[in-house]
């Protein structure tokens, strides 16, 4: 019995759930997720590509806009690789080492809060490009760049840094990750101790990243449409309208997305919905953000039919 106890307790080998497919879903959902996952690499490798390639989208909207590519890239490379293969596996052979579910949790928060504070930097430029445009080049360096860039990685790092280091300091009396893939939440749940410092460091989190997003947004989008309300000068209201909407569609469907996976939390009966939309959460919006500002960027698709007129010749 001691052995047992000694196995069990704070085992550095875990099992995941999964996915719970029927046995003729199991195909068409690794080919789904398997071209889902082509298609994020393809397109967001080459709208970072483009960006570095091209000099004339060194300009900072598009480089702040490079930051969330390279984060869909490196959320959806930690988890999908995994998950395709966990779909193929028995689930009796879905084990993964605890040292690797902490670092999939820890890429998983930092793509979810990474994804709101970049798009809070990018709605800083919009704001500065539309309310102070005689200001524009001399706000938006490339010195208040690379401060912007820094600070939206640094303090996603910090928030996600503390909150999987209050899960790291439990004891775990359980191995079953209830999950397709490794979360905050699935991590502490394996516990037996008290996870009440957990969960109100979780909820001021969610609350304190949640509101400073939204209400960065509301501001933001206020102002720029006090001014274009205001301004006569069509070309300003045109320029705002299409750059503000590129911007504002991705970030409704990234907060929807999240939303999903946080209201879905609080209903267990609902576990496979939940599952789902937490694939989801990581496939749709990095499929969509570089089609999204790659059709309505007019620089960047001027680059792409160059670059289709000079090979075709």
């Amino acid at each position: 019995m001691e052995n047992q106890t000694n196995v069990t307790f704070n085992s550095l080998t875990l099992q995941l759930e999964g996915l719970n497919l029927r046995r003729d879903s199991v195909y068409p959902v690794f080919l789904f997720l398997f071209f889902s996952y082509m298609l994020i690499m393809f397109v967001n490798v080459g709208i970072v590509v483009l960006v570095f390639v091209d000099k004339s989208l060194h300009q900072p909207m598009y480089l702040l806009f490079c930051n969330l590519p390279v984060n869909d890239l490196v959320g959806n490379s930690i988890m999908a690789p995994r998950l395709l293969v966990d779909i193929l596996r028995p689930p009796s052979e879905r084990l993964i080492s605890y040292y690797e579910c902490v670092v999939q949790a820890f890429t998983t928060h930092m793509f979810g809060t990474t994804s709101h504070t970049v798009l809070m930097i990018m709605a800083f430029d919009r704001y500065v490009a539309i309310c102070n445009p005689l200001r524009y080049s001399t706000i938006m360096t490339n010195n208040m760049v690379v401060k912007l860039t820094v600070s939206a990685w640094g303090v996603a790092f910090v928030l996600v840094g503390i909150l999987l280091g209050l899960t790291i300091r439990l004891n775990r009396c359980r191995t079953l990750i209830m999950n397709p893939y490794c979360d905050n939440a699935s991590l502490f749940k394996l516990s037996c101790d008290s996870v009440f410092i957990n969960n109100v460091y979780g909820l001021t989190f969610t609350v304190v990243l949640l509101t400073a997003s939204i209400g960065s947004m509301v501001l933001t989008y206020t102002k720029i449409t006090v001014v274009c309300l205001t301004s006569k000068n069509k070309s300003l209201n045109s320029k705002a309208l299409k750059t503000c909407s590129t911007h504002l569609v991705v970030y409704l469907i990234m907060l929807l997305s999240g939303f999903l996976v946080i209201t879905l939390h609080r209903f267990p009966e609902y576990a496979d919905f939940r599952k789902l939309s937490a694939l989801l959460f990581h496939i749709v919006p990095s499929c969509f953000n570089p089609i999204i500002y790659g059709t309505q960027s007019k620089e960047i698709k001027k680059f792409l039919s160059h670059s289709f007129l000079h090979q075709s010749e």
